[in-house]
């Protein structure tokens, strides 16, 4: 009797080193193998914030990523373009990973340890647009807040995120949003944060935030790769903080899944040249999946 097929995957906890803490993240290493008509399917069965399926790379990356929540697809997201390095790097001595999204190649600069393990990776994200969030007063009223500490802004670097920042810790960890009324204001995620007073970079400065993203699938998310950039370039276009500075985001302490993500942003503000977000991972499962 022949065997049913079954698929591979790999499951990592993300912007942390430490196990069932941070973002969890699933990754079929041998994605090729299975149909697109099921891809979504398969990310709604397994209810992470991302599923990654890989597919083999090319001349310009060694592999492409496909990623989806429990409800769509995204061209970018933060923590599984990480994780997919930290599987990918695992066959390889390369000291970048170039994983290719929907965005576009994402090169993520690993960084092993004397046995050649990776144990943090920093990745190079496109660098966002901006824009005033139309909706700011709709915003805040389904977030429960009176007001922003500075301009609530749209960012887009392939996932869209609007910035909130708030103006201390305490009304961020309080934070009960109307899930139903984020919904309505679109496929995008709302990060609101706070700056904690500490923090690397030498700034003396850290954040602590929490992304609430009901419209792509994701109430809120333990730790948000695609929105760390973003958050950093919203606060040095507002002179928060340095560029070329790292910033220390913390994020997910209200679930339960303390993480930890850095952000830098390279340039100035009328031309920035580089967003940089990195971390750590590790994996905690291995098993395959039975699709048909």
């Amino acid at each position: 009797m022949t065997p049913e097929p079954t698929h591979p995957y790999v499951i990592l906890d993300v912007f942390t080193d430490t196990p069932l803490q941070g973002n969890p993240l699933a990754v079929f290493t041998e994605g090729e193998q299975i149909p697109s008509r099921l891809m979504q399917a398969t990310a709604r069965e397994l209810n992470l914030s991302e599923t990654v399926f890989l597919l083999p790379g090319d001349q310009e990356c060694e592999a492409h990523a496909r990623i989806f929540t429990p409800t769509l697809e995204l061209r970018f997201a933060g923590h599984p373009v990480l994780g997919a390095a930290f599987v990918v790097g695992a066959d390889t001595q390369r000291e970048v990973i170039r994983i290719r999204t929907g965005s576009g190649v994402i090169p993520v600069r690993v960084r092993r340890d004397e046995d050649g393990q990776i144990v943090a990776g920093g990745m190079e994200q496109p660098i966002p647009t901006v824009a005033p969030f139309a909706a700011t007063e709709a915003l805040l009223a389904a977030l429960g807040v009176d007001a922003a500490a500075l301009p609530v802004e749209v960012y887009d670097n392939g996932t869209v995120h609007v910035m909130v920042m708030l103006d201390d810790l305490a009304e961020v960890s309080a934070l009960k949003p109307d899930l139903g009324a984020l919904r309505a204001l679109g496929e995008c995620g709302f990060s609101c944060f706070a700056l904690t007073g500490e923090g690397g970079g030498g700034e003396g400065e850290g954040v602590r935030t929490r992304m609430f993203g009901p419209g792509l699938g994701v109430d809120e998310d333990p730790a948000t790769g695609s929105a760390a950039g973003p958050l950093a370039v919203h606060l040095v276009r507002h002179g928060r903080h340095g560029f070329s500075s790292n910033l220390e985001i913390d994020q997910g302490v209200e679930m339960g899944r303390p993480s930890r993500l850095r952000a830098r942003v390279e340039g100035r503000r009328e031309r920035i040249e580089r967003v940089i977000v990195a971390g750590s991972a590790v994996v905690v499962a291995r098993g395959h999946f039975r699709l048909q």
